[in-house]
């Protein structure tokens, strides 16, 4: 893959593809379902493999930097690949070396090599595949899916990443249980394997860059100065990178909550957690159904309050079934959250600058987690969970008022989709062409 390949996006809203964009769709969204299936087993299985033989809080906290940290500092280098190069290849190129990671591991264990630092070098490969993966999932999905179906698109995405969660767990325990951790090695292998001929299957319309491309760099400067120089993108970005780090605080401190303050009965514990991802699966369904509000920077706003309610809800609750409830109401949020956000930088920003836009949404989705957990983690030590969470749900709700009354956020709830700003750095003479 060159710069001769450069390649920018043309929607099925911008010009039709000749095949049908149904088909396309059901294609991609199956080749992925397959490789997050394999990816979620491998995450559990790799957790929990390390926890059992080390017990080492040291081990796992390394594990979370090399299983996130590469994909942050990717995932802004994999945005500007995605759009200089052919992003189904280069989204095929990286689920193989992937696949190929694991496989590599698989076969080093089966020979008797089981050191901590080739667990860890597979982590940082996964990783660094994922940041690749990321941007170009995300602006490929608008190739090959009309405008005014964006938002259900991204809802089926949301619901079948939901269920994932609900299922990887339960059949990683089965997997891990008979097969051992190589057994769910070659699992992602051949979901991978399966997941990367259905990719290859869509047919993606492009458009064709008869320009000579930037350097690597000035395509990189130029999303950087995109990004500042975008009103609505910047205000977007900012509010999404806040709320998510405060969102962590529900999620990292509820078994804290729950054994420190209802017991620590397993199944307590497991309720709440289900409550959560039960919330996101309908959440997702039902956006999959309806896509709610055609204002999306009204459904972004009003679920920044909510997440502060609920949060709030949280810290306040009188039993854990008041907690669970609450719980299932931050899932449900959760979709109503992202998949507007995911939606609106689609519509709004120039098809060939969206795999350096979402480049960057995919640094604050990799670091959010892990920040908000460096944050509230160690204060949970000095300071009670309830008073953590109704801080953070406060904070929320403070972030979501200040966002709309920025005079960025007040134009942008006026104009809901804002329109695409041209940009000189990526205009394009350009012809429709299906690889």
């Amino acid at each position: 893959m060159t710069n001769t390949d450069t390649s920018v996006v043309a929607s099925p809203a911008q010009g039709e593809a000749t095949t049908p964009w149904r088909r396309q769709v059901v294609l991609f969204l199956s080749g992925q379902t397959a490789s997050l299936f394999g990816s979620m087993l491998v995450q559990y299985a790799i957790m929990w493999h390390l926890t059992l033989e080390t017990g080492s809080g040291l081990v796992l906290a390394l594990a979370g930097v090399f299983g996130f940290l590469p994909q942050a500092v990717v995932s802004v280098f994999g945005g500007v690949w995605a759009d200089r190069m052919n992003r189904k290849l280069l989204l095929v190129a990286a689920d193989a070396s992937i696949a190929a990671s694991t496989l590599g591991l698989a076969l080093l264990m089966l020979a008797g090599h089981d050191g901590l630092w080739l667990v860890y070098a597979t982590l940082a490969v996964r990783s660094v595949g994922a940041g690749i993966q990321l941007p170009a999932v995300s602006a490929m999905v608008p190739q090959i899916t009309p405008g005014d179906q964006l938002m259900r698109v991204n809802g089926i995405n949301a619901t079948i990443q939901s269920a994932m969660m609900l299922v990887a767990p339960a059949l990683a325990a089965v997997v891990y249980a008979n097969l051992s951790i190589i057994g769910i090695f070659l699992v992602d292998v051949v979901t991978a394997v399966i997941g990367i001929g259905l990719v290859l299957l869509v047919r993606v319309p492009t458009v064709e860059r008869t320009e000579e491309p930037a350097s690597y760099f000035g395509d990189l400067v130029a999303g950087v100065r995109y990004i500042a120089g975008h009103e609505f993108i910047r205000w977007l970005l900012l509010l999404f990178a806040l709320v998510y780090v405060l969102a962590a605080a529900p999620s990292s401190l509820m078994p804290l909550l729950v054994t420190r303050r209802f017991g620590d009965d397993v199944w307590l514990l497991a309720a709440v957690e289900l409550a959560f991802s039960v919330g996101m699966l309908a959440a997702g369904l039902l956006i999959s159904v309806w896509a709610g509000s055609r204002n999306r920077v009204a459904m972004i706003v009003v679920t920044s309050v909510a997440f502060g309610v609920f949060t709030l809800g949280t810290g306040l609750s009188p039993n854990v079934w008041v907690l669970a409830a609450f719980m299932f109401a931050v899932g449900f949020n959760v979709p109503y959250f992202s998949t507007p956000s995911m939606t609106l930088i689609q519509e709004s920003v120039e098809p060939g600058m969206q795999g350096r836009v979402f480049g960057f949404m995919g640094i604050v989705m990799a670091l959010a987690m892990p920040l908000g957990v460096g944050i509230f983690g160690p204060l949970a030590d000095r300071f009670e969970v309830q008073t953590l969470l109704v801080v953070a749900g406060s904070l929320m709700l403070a972030v979501a008022v200040a966002a709309v009354t920025l005079p960025a956020g007040r134009r942008a709830m006026a104009n809901d989709t804002p329109h695409i700003a041209p940009s000189s750095s990526v205009a394009t003479s350009s012809k429709l062409t299906v690889p």
